[in-house]
């Protein structure tokens, strides 16, 4: 049986549904999984988590707690690197990760824990690497799209942190290449498997709103190109063309979308709803005509990758209007399932909406195809399986028969 350790720095968490479905499901498949957060999830919409899981989270004390129990700890207790690592680095930049580490070492040993594992190269993958330094645990992490397309500069960097993992997951074929070209010497570890999704959860949209819905769902950051989805709506109005939008989610361009639509007039047509809880998210996928993430490159190199959300319209049978970046055209194949346009292109966007939402027929086979693509490609028990393989150390050989490699 598996025995995998799960350090997440906010868990569970609205914007990260994919981590907790990860979770769920190496349990449902026989893993026995201890999770560790680093902090508290706060202001999150109610969502139908499962009790059992989220109940014995453990959260890790608040700063001033945990530097008092790890230093109040026996001097036999830690490591003598953790002690001496501890006292060198001080109070330098990032030395909460080493106070962590030596919280959830500690917890690790005594439970016999010998694999942990981090979602996202960033805080939670720091202190496992030191958990690694200080108690010879083994680590693996899941890197995403900002984490390794843009990473933040720390002492313990991206490439340190690579060059001690034991296995590096990621969620699309263009991140995994981007890894292997980036760190070549540790090319052989760098492993892809998809984020996965229970296609039969969703229900298939209805295609009948009047006007077409067109739905979109993310952070309200520069990344997810919700602006340029305003001006392609800007551009349906002035042709005539009878639609409504729904932008789902929240975040620091929330008042720069409100003006924009305010100053195009297009407060009767363009909604920002804020983050809604899973069910309410559902229920709007299988009202919409048409799902669009309009995914861009923001100025310091940041990209989606492989959101999440595409997934799930595809589930819901929804057409799915996206850009070629990261790993989206893995998912989004024009013609077959949707369209993608240029980044940045909101005339391009207006024309693919256009030409979605004024033919049902074609939206309905669209979306069909896109649903038959989710439960194929990217099902949750097929990845999980894959996922499991490589947290349990399987052989290369174990990984290119399970299609991981």
């Amino acid at each position: 049986m598996l025995r995998v350790a799960y350090l997440f720095e906010r868990f569970p968490s609205f914007g990260q549904t994919f981590c907790y479905r990860e979770v769920a499901e190496l349990e449902r498949q026989g893993a026995d999984v201890t999770v560790f957060s680093i902090r508290r999830p706060t202001g999150e919409p109610p969502q139908d988590w499962n009790e059992a899981l989220v109940g014995r989270v453990h959260y890790l004390p608040d700063e001033n707690a945990l530097a008092k129990e790890v230093e109040g700890a026996a001097a036999d207790e830690l490591p003598p690197e953790a002690v001496r690592a501890l006292k060198e680095w001080g109070r330098n930049s990032d030395f909460l990760r080493l106070y962590q580490a030596a919280y959830v070492g500690l917890r690790l040993r005594e439970l016999g824990i010998q694999r942990v594992h981090a979602h996202f190269a960033g805080m939670a993958a720091r202190t496992v690497y030191w958990i690694r330094q200080f108690f010879g645990i083994d680590y693996s992490i899941t890197a995403h799209a900002n984490d390794i397309f843009a990473p933040r500069d720390f002492v313990v960097s991206l490439e340190k942190i690579i060059a001690r993992a034991a296995a590096v997951v990621t969620v699309s074929d263009f991140s995994a290449d981007h890894l292997r070209r980036q760190f070549p010497a540790h090319a052989s570890r760098v492993h892809r498997v998809y984020n996965g999704i229970e296609a039969s959860q969703f229900p298939q949209a209805r295609f009948d709103s009047e006007p077409p819905l067109v739905v979109g769902v993310g952070r309200l950051i520069e990344k997810k190109g919700f602006a340029d989805l305003v001006s392609a709506c800007r551009f349906l109005v002035e042709r005539r063309i009878a639609v409504r939008c729904a932008i789902i989610g929240e975040g620091p361009l929330h008042e720069s979308l409100a003006s924009h639509i305010a100053h195009s007039q297009l407060e009767r047509v363009v909604e920002l709803l804020g983050p809604q809880s899973q069910a309410q998210l559902v229920e709007r996928l299988a009202a919409a005509t048409v799902f669009v993430l309009p995914c861009a490159v923001e100025q310091g190199g940041g990209m989606d990758n492989l959101p999440t959300v595409i997934m799930e319209a595809m589930a819901a049978g929804l057409p799915v209007i996206s850009t070629r970046i990261g790993g989206v055209p893995e998912m989004v194949q024009p013609g077959v399932n949707g369209e993608l346009v240029p980044p940045g292109d909101s005339l391009a966007l207006a024309d693919a909406i256009e030409r979605i939402i004024t033919n049902r027929e074609s939206a309905r086979r669209l979306g069909a195809a896109g649903r038959a693509l989710a439960a194929e490609k990217f099902g949750i028990e097929k990845n999980i399986r894959s996922l499991a393989t490589i947290l349990a150390g399987e052989s290369v050989a174990a990984l290119q028969a399970n299609n991981v490699l």
